[in-house]
Formats: C-alpha cells, sequence, structure tokens
C-alpha cells in the first residue's frame, strides 16, 4: 500500500516520507478500512516533532489520528456482515504504530464507527479528536439545552465543533474570534454572538448579551492567557472545560478566592484520557448530530498523500480557517 511514515521526529519536511509499505491484515476485533480521507490534527503534528520530550514510541509511524473509509476486511470475532461499511475512524494512531496516513489502516472496531449514508467520507475526516474534544468539555457535566455556552477560539478545529454540537443540543453560543476572517466560519457554525477578542472587552459584552447572568460552561484553548476573561464571564457553579496548552511547562496563575466565591469547576480535557463510557456517549451524540444534518465543519484546504509534509506545514502555520485534509487515493 502506498503510506505516509516518519522514522525520526523532526521538521515535517525533513523527516516524513512517502513510499510503499506491506498491506495491513486485521487481527481478533479489528477491521482494515480502505481510507479515502485522513486528517491533520495538532497531536499528529506534536508528536512528529516530539512535543514535550516525548520519544517515538514506534521506530516507523504512519501519522494521523483521524479519517473516514470503508472496511474492507475484518479479524477474528468481527462480523463479516461489516465490509463494505461506511466509517469514520478515531484515535487510529493512539498506542499503535499505523494511523490514518496510508491507503490502509487497521483500528479496533469500535473505532471504526458508521458513518450515515448522508455525511460525506470529508465531514467523516473531521470528526475525532475534536468532535470527541467538543463533546467532553461540553458534556462532562450535563446537558447544555438552554445553558449559555463561551467557546474561546471558535474558528478552531474544537471550537467550530463545540458550536456546532452546542447549538444542536439546544445551548446559546457565544464565541471569540481574533481575526475578522474567522468571523463567518463561527456564524456558519451557528453562533449566536461573536466577539473580537482583539477589539471588544469579552466579559462586558458576555455580561451584556447575558443580563449579567454569565455564562454557564466555557470551552477553553487557552486556560493561561484566559483565565482572568474567564472568571469575569462565569455564572456561580459555571464550569471552564480546558482542553489545550500552547507550551508543556505552561502555568496557570488562578486567583484562587474569585474562583471559589464562584464555585467554579475547572475541567482539564485530554481526549485519550476520557472514559470509554464518556467517549461512548460522545460516539453516540456525534451519530446523532449527523443523522440530523447538524455537523458541517469547515474545511481550509485539501492535500494528496504525496503533499503530506505540506499538509503539516498548512496546520502549523496557523493561517488556514478549518480543516486541513489528506486524500489517499
Amino acid at each position: 500500500m502506498k503510506a505516509a511514515f516518519y522514522e525520526k521526529q523532526g521538521d515535517a519536511k525533513t523527516v516524513l516520507q512517502v513510499g510503499a509499505l506491506p498491506d495491513p491484515m486485521p487481527g481478533p476485533g479489528e477491521v482494515r478500512v480502505f481510507v479515502r480521507v485522513s486528517s491533520v490534527n495538532p497531536t499528529d503534528l506534536k508528536a512528529r516533532a516530539g512535543y514535550g520530550g516525548a520519544p517515538m514510541a514506534f521506530p516507523r509511524i504512519v501519522p494521523h489520528q483521524d479519517g473516514a473509509g470503508i472496511i474492507d476486511d475484518v479479524g477474528e470475532g468481527v462480523p463479516a456482515s461489516r465490509i463494505g461499511e461506511r466509517v469514520w475512524l478515531y484515535e487510529a494512531q493512539a498506542g499503535r504504530p499505523t494511523g490514518t496516513a496510508a491507503q490502509y489502516t487497521i483500528v479496533p472496531a469500535e473505532r471504526a464507527v458508521p458513518l450515515p449514508d448522508n455525511v460525506s467520507f470529508e465531514t467523516g475526516a473531521c470528526l475525532g479528536i475534536p468532535a470527541l474534544t467538543a463533546h467532553r468539555c461540553l458534556f462532562a457535566d450535563g446537558d447544555v439545552r438552554g445553558k449559555r455556552i463561551l467557546v474561546q477560539g471558535g474558528a478552531g478545529a474544537v471550537g467550530t465543533a463545540a458550536i456546532l454540537l452546542a447549538k444542536w443540543a439546544g445551548a446559546w453560543v457565544a464565541t471569540t474570534i481574533s481575526r475578522p476572517e474567522q468571523a463567518n466560519i463561527a456564524k456558519e457554525a451557528g453562533a449566536d454572538l461573536v466577539i473580537n477578542r482583539r477589539t471588544d472587552d469579552i466579559s462586558t459584552v458576555i455580561m451584556m448579551a447575558t443580563g449579567g447572568g454569565g455564562i454557564d460552561r466555557i470551552v477553553e484553548v487557552d486556560l493561561a492567557a484566559n483565565i482572568q476573561t474567564d472568571l469575569l464571564c462565569i455564572a456561580t457553579n459555571g464550569v471552564i472545560s480546558s482542553y489545550a496548552a500552547a507550551d508543556p511547562k505552561e502555568a496557570v496563575a488562578l486567583p484562587a478566592l474569585k474562583a471559589m466565591l464562584k464555585a467554579v469547576l475547572i475541567r482539564f480535557v485530554f481526549v485519550y484520557s476520557v472514559p470509554s463510557d464518556a467517549k461512548q456517549a460522545g460516539v453516540d451524540a456525534l451519530t446523532k448530530c449527523l443523522q440530523a444534518g447538524a455537523y458541517a465543519p469547515a474545511i481550509a484546504a485539501r492535500y494528496s498523500l504525496d503533499e503530506i509534509a505540506a499538509a503539516h506545514e498548512a496546520q502549523e502555520s496557523g493561517k488556514l480557517i478549518g480543516k486541513i485534509l489528506v486524500t489517499t487515493d
């Protein structure tokens, strides 16, 4: 099969290779998927670059956790009826050497989720990490129907997913952006209020929009930078869910008394550590959202497998708005 891979960590152009690797065969409880579309996530870049000093987990790695395609073979214990099933994939490379940046990949059967017929492979490839992260941030503390949500960084992959899921679930959603061109992405996802963090006073706008009631749950992309603003915006007994850190040594200066007086819960979300039952709840919710036609992610660019280094560089640049996809044909 044709695949992208790296055998040492470093810059995309330096270490990423594209070549022929043996076709994988599914073992017990596994399925083989003919990958149609793979997507790039920050975690893929961090693993390739050795973020935080993390070493290579395997001598050779085929990157990418997320993707979508068609099951074409199954291992022992998996019903043969799944052959031919359209699926989206999550955590394809978690604890394994091979991800979705290849024509074929092997995953545990439960990580290949049926993709509704009304949903494209491209949309399916955009789910995985961002959608499951967003679901955990939003729903770890119960239903959001009727709640007020603030999504910090609403034009990012997780941010957009959080807006889409929160609106589908019946919440009122405000979001922040940092560039005018990001506003359209947030609005198209369904945000009720878009705030430019460069030109607007976020907490003033939020308090005016909520009649002084504040925000019930915040989906936070940069807790260290935004904690002061979050505490001004949050309602009593509100929840701040933080899912990202720009620097592995980053520390958060928390005004403890201010947080205590509002009885704020600060939750840290790392998708690979989400309990299995909560992750399955996310998968189930996403299936319903997809079936309802309510999940439409923004796609910034498409690259071929031969162009995977350029795809990684595009993700690293931060200039594109939306998901970056890699097609394997």
